[in-house]
């Protein structure tokens, strides 16, 4: 199966095609919220350079969240378009999930974080069985000392992934916590194209963002 795959739930974005258990090619680009600008350009430079037309596709997988809600946005809406011009099945996957397909390790409790801001992270937790990925629970927002909290009752080390890596080593003192490889630090699309493999196939008109807390607009609407 050929999937292109769209990251631009955070800072960095990124572009990969991943065709029968191996990467193609992967572009990233971590220079700021500059998505609306790149993400497309990396894409049809991407296809070129690999020979590939969009028509050549089996499936596109985007993050849809949780994550930046400007950024997941953009990464759905380009993949969506993507689909309808070409007639291609998409999928979503989980952002949280795509980074835990980054970093396979036995024997530890995969935590992806990424900062969400207001005193919490995005996060979920996640373990490898029998070369399988295990969804310890569900996607949320959560504060850094509940999180904490509840990976001391683990008797497995702790693994971040993800931007909000940093926030986790700072409680290092309180839990059994790995250091990670700077190259697990940032969402990839190739992660999203991995996760896609086990994800159910959509049509683009079916594919909605998953911003998990509402945004700030809706809060202020919600009070007047």
């Amino acid at each position: 199966m050929l999937i292109l795959a769209f990251e631009s739930s955070a800072k960095p974005a990124s572009v990969a095609v991943y065709c029968d258990d191996k990467l193609l090619g992967q572009y990233f680009q971590n220079n700021g919220f500059s998505h609306s600008r790149t993400l497309m350009a990396m894409t049809s430079s991407l296809l070129s350079n690999l020979d590939l037309k969009a028509s050549d596709l089996d499936l596109i997988a985007v993050a849809s969240g949780p994550g930046s809600f400007t950024g997941v946005r953009i990464g759905v809406s380009a993949a969506k378009g993507l689909a309808l011009g070409a007639d291609i099945p998409i999928c979503g996957v989980s952002t949280l999930e795509a980074m835990a397909y980054q970093s396979i390790a036995h024997d530890v409790i995969i935590c992806p974080v990424m900062d969400a801001r207001r005193a919490q992270v995005y996060n979920a937790l996640f373990e490898w069985k029998n070369n399988s990925l295990i969804r310890l629970c569900e996607d949320r927002a959560i504060s850094l000392d509940d999180l904490v909290a509840e990976l001391k009752g683990y008797d497995k080390p702790c693994r971040p992934v993800g931007d909000g890596t940093d926030l986790l080593l700072a409680k290092k003192q309180d839990i059994n916590i790995l250091t990670p490889c700077s190259l697990t630090k940032y969402q990839t699309a190739y992660g999203v194209a991995l996760a896609a493999l086990k994800a159910e196939p959509v049509t683009a008109a079916q594919l909605e963002p998953f911003y998990l807390r509402p945004s700030q607009a809706e809060r202020e609407r919600s009070i007047l």
